[in-house]
């Protein structure tokens, strides 16, 4: 056939968490795998590190595996690196943080720590190399991977997947290196210098875009191609439109942001940028205080003088009465007095009005009552965007079907 793509695609986890080895061994329930023709299933060849290859017969009879790929990771990740954890145990009982303390199975399901996987591919869905072809390239390729890396690298399980839509092949290993006590534990980056990798920009500092697992990356991949070659695999090497090689995690974000486009632009139409909710926070903190100024001031007013004035009508009905015993003459003059203590009061309340407002005002209370109100308002801007966003995931989460955590493979 004419020029083939070879793809190669890191990851560890997904949305249900770190990737399965019982996926790629077949141990699970295929009845909701929808994606896995399982009348091919027999076809599929699995290696592990511990029992090597099992391949089925000419009449498609597999022999029986003793151990699964999670019996011999978790077997592996026991002999490897089981003192190294018991160290790290005692020294946490030591320093009296038991909350610390893991055990081996916590290592091998810890996303940091976990098998890294790979799968391989020589094609896409519409051509691709020959199975039996494939699985010489690619076996070929893991032997001199660990016979140049076996010192900080090792290849637990691999399985070429007959029974999907394109062969492919998914293989586990971990990285180790020194874990600083002369034992050795999972850690990738530290693995790659140990092997002599330098970073993709020695002249820039290590990043999530500039680190030596990177250049361990270019290197195998050139490898795989070089392999193929032999084999007489014609390789295109033009990134698809313009596209360059994207690992698996990359890869994976670029299908689903692909696929939730739409939903993505109906949720940006609804994105705030957190300085532009800071700046309108601060806006409406303004005048939001400003209002409240006058609120306050006004109310603090109109309450005091209705109280006072009630006092005043009170004293005004107990004089005033005929009942009193004072003469006309004295309840008019009464009554005129308490008529201009109500002005006076009236007057009065506009003095207390500005006292409030002054007291409102001062740069203290206000730059506190501005922030505390400033904050209530951003807080609120966010639950709402938190909101729409969450509803929006839900729609997008639609598009996670069950073969999104188990069929990790180019399309």
């Amino acid at each position: 056939m004419g020029k083939v793509r070879a793809t190669r695609h890191n990851g560890r986890k997904g949305k249900m968490g770190v990737f399965k080895a019982g996926h790629n061994d077949r141990t699970f329930n295929l009845d909701n795998a929808e994606h896995i023709d399982t009348s091919r299933s027999a076809m599929n060849v699995y290696w592990d590190c511990y029992q090597g290859f099992n391949v089925p017969d000419e009449n498609g009879v597999r022999p029986e595996r003793k151990y699964c790929f999670e019996q011999v990771e978790l077997a592996y990740y026991n002999q490897q690196f089981g003192d190294s954890v018991d160290a790290q145990n005692g020294r946490h009982i030591k320093s009296r943080h038991k909350e610390r303390i893991r055990t081996v199975k916590d290592i091998l399901k810890d996303p940091k720590t976990c098998p890294e996987e790979t799968v391989y591919q020589l094609g896409t869905k519409d051509g691709y190399e020959d199975a039996a072809l494939f699985a010489k390239v690619v076996a070929e390729l893991f032997e001199e991977i660990q016979k140049r890396y076996g010192s900080n690298f090792k290849i637990l399980d691999w399985a070429l997947h007959m029974d999907e839509e394109t062969p492919h092949i998914h293989e586990r290993h971990v990285f180790f290196a020194d874990d600083g006590y002369g034992m050795n534990f999972p850690k990738q980056e530290k693995a790659c210098e140990a092997l002599g990798f330098e970073l993709p920009d020695p002249e820039k500092k290590a990043s999530k875009r500039n680190n030596r697992k990177m250049s361990f990356d270019a290197e195998v991949r050139e490898l795989y191609i070089s392999i193929a070659e032999k084999y007489g695999v014609t390789i295109e090497k033009i990134p698809l439109e313009g596209k360059v090689h994207m690992e698996k995690n990359d890869f994976i974000i670029a299908k689903q942001n692909e696929e939730i486009a739409e939903k993505k632009a109906e949720l940006e139409e609804l994105t705030i940028k957190i300085s532009d909710i800071d700046a309108l926070a601060n806006e409406v903190a303004e005048k939001a205080y400003e209002k409240a100024c006058e609120v306050v001031a006004e109310t603090v007013k109109e309450t005091t003088l209705k109280a006072d004035v009630a006092v005043i009508e009170d004293y005004e009905d107990a004089i005033l009465k005929p009942s009193s015993g004072a003469t006309k003459e004295k309840r008019n003059i009464a009554k005129s007095l308490l008529d201009g203590a109500v002005n006076l009061l009236k007057r009065k309340s506009e003095n207390i009005m500005a006292v409030v407002r002054e007291a409102l005002e001062n740069p203290l209370m206000k730059k506190k009552s501005h922030e505390e109100i400033a904050e209530a308002a951003r807080m609120s801007v966010r639950e709402r965007l938190a909101k729409a966003k969450m509803e929006a995931d839900k729609e997008n989460a639609s598009h996670d079907h069950v073969h999104k955590e188990y069929d990790r493979d180019e399309r």
